[in-house]
């Protein structure tokens, strides 16, 4: 059984607790800048085992009656048609999944904000758009010598020229579909414009990453490192709150290097900075949340394993450099482990070293491994989740769960009518013939009840899956790492 450490229900009094003392601090009001996802953090939930991946969104919906959502994004990145990685869709579409998300958790959603606006054509677009969907939208425009020539960016030719976003609400959150949007800058450009108008507001600075009140190498935060392999991100120890306080504390090189200019703005607007450190920003509560510290450091540790591999088949994709791959490997030495400490990947490839044929292998919940490998009707990883849901079932593993009658029609609708040249059935196909069989086979019906089961299991491939395969495991909550080799020599492969 999953063993945790963090205490979610801790988190999320202590972090509202929190934010509403820095609203306090600042007479009222607070721009409180938001890193990393707000929802779906599956990143968080993996190495801290208790977090549950919404914890955040839920944490502002107990402040939901003090807080709007400003959404950023850059002008430059509608043009570019930027991606997000994780979901695939660009990041103007992405704004509005997100406005759909707030407002489904009954968060008010006051606006969105174009920076870096130049007159880009698709930003003009999508500004008409976003009109026509009823949703307001300011426009922010590059400033000239930022961040470092301070007394023109905190000026009527610099922030002033900025649209004045209005707002409504005491707390009001700047997040973004992803980094380099603006979201600093739409805090301090506010602040500016707030101060101007004899409003006092404040900026305080959300990050969960790298957690600061736990050691520089601890697993958590080397594993955020990890995360952040290809942005160069790297945790370091704040010296301007060391310095100030005398206190160790954690930071990561982007906050601690823009520090000193980012005070400097602080001077400008208000005549002295409310802050001595990059720390003193914060207001993330997860370290003081965490009460098994050696739960979280393994949970850390496999992580930290299982972005090598994904970093491994990326490189393999041609999506990533070499410097990524050196960078966790040194990584992965730091936090005491190496690829041998996961177990689920010797077994996978222990099979197919006996099969020759590609083979993938699932830990269960008890430690239990249950291995799947290629056959002529079923892929590795149909074989292995249908091995997997009988083991757990208690069923016999020579019990046929699918008859061969039914996946034989499958497999010819497949290649005679929709094109495909595999006819092995993908993970998504063997659930959907399963649960056809559940209707009048009971075995199978039980079967199926066990999915549920799977969830946070740690699974293994001895070959790049398919992103059929990818996607299902990911619905199902498996944590999946591969080998990074295709199961064949082709040069084009279809993902």
């Amino acid at each position: 059984m999953l063993r945790l450490g963090f205490d979610n229900e801790k988190y999320l009094q202590m972090q509202s607790k929190r934010i509403k003392e820095r609203i306090s601090q600042f007479g009222g009001k607070l721009y409180l800048e938001f890193g990393g996802k707000l929802f779906d953090d599956y990143h968080a939930s993996r190495v801290l085992p208790g977090f549950k991946p919404d914890s955040k969104i839920n944490m502002l919906v107990q402040l939901k009656d003090e807080a709007e959502i400003v959404l950023v994004i850059s002008a430059g990145d509608i043009e570019k048609n930027k991606v997000r990685g994780d979901l695939g869709i660009t990041y103007d579409a992405d704004v509005l999944r997100l406005i759909d998300a707030f407002r489904g958790y009954g968060l008010y959603v006051g606006s969105v904000v174009l920076t870096q606006f130049g007159g880009q054509a698709s930003a003009v677009a999508y500004e008409k758009k976003l009109e026509g969907l009823g949703i307001r939208v300011y426009k922010h425009y590059p400033i000239e010598g930022y961040p470092a020539n301070i007394p023109h960016i905190v000026s009527e030719d610099g922030f002033g020229k900025n649209d004045y976003i209005e707002t409504e609400r005491s707390l009001v959150v700047i997040t973004a579909p992803g980094p380099g949007s603006g979201k600093m800058a739409t805090c301090l450009s506010q602040l500016y414009h707030e101060n101007k108008r004899g409003v006092k507001a404040g900026y305080a600075k959300f990050e969960t990453f790298p957690i600061w009140n736990i050691p520089l190498r601890h697993p958590v935060n080397l594993a955020y490192e990890a995360a952040t392999a290809d942005l160069n991100d790297v945790n370091m120890i704040d010296p301007f709150h060391l310095e100030a306080y005398g206190e160790t504390t954690i930071n990561y090189n982007r906050d601690v290097e823009v520090f000193p200019v980012l005070n400097a703005m602080f001077e400008q607007i208000y005549g002295e900075s409310p802050y001595k450190s990059p720390t003193d920003m914060g207001v993330n509560m997860v370290g003081n949340c965490i009460f098994d510290d050696e739960a979280v450091c393994q949970a850390a540790r496999t992580e930290i394993v299982r972005r090598y591999y994904k970093a491994l088949c990326d490189h393999r994709k041609g999506l990533l450099a070499d410097d990524v791959i050196y960078k966790l490997e040194l990584l992965m030495k730091q936090a005491g482990t190496s690829i041998a400490d996961r177990t689920v990947a010797t077994a996978a490839n222990k099979r197919a070293e006996e099969t020759g044929e590609p083979a993938v292998a699932i830990e269960l919940p008890d430690g239990t491994i249950v291995t799947g490998k290629t056959s002529a009707l079923l892929g590795a990883s149909s074989a292995m989740l249908l091995n997997a849901l009988k083991k757990l079932a208690g069923i016999a593993k020579e019990v046929k769960l699918i008859a061969p009658e039914i996946i034989e029609p499958i497999q010819k609708l497949k290649v005679g009518h929709l094109g495909n040249r595999n006819p092995r059935l993908h993970t998504d196909e063997v659930l959907i013939a399963l649960s056809i069989c559940a209707v009048n086979e009971p075995k199978a019906a039980l079967a199926l009840k066990q999915l549920e089961k799977l969830k946070c299991c740690e699974v293994h491939s001895t070959v790049i899956l398919s992103s059929v395969d990818e996607n299902v495991f990911k619905k199902l909550g498996i944590n999946l790492t591969c080998e990074a080799r295709y199961e064949t020599k082709k040069l084009f492969h279809r993902n």
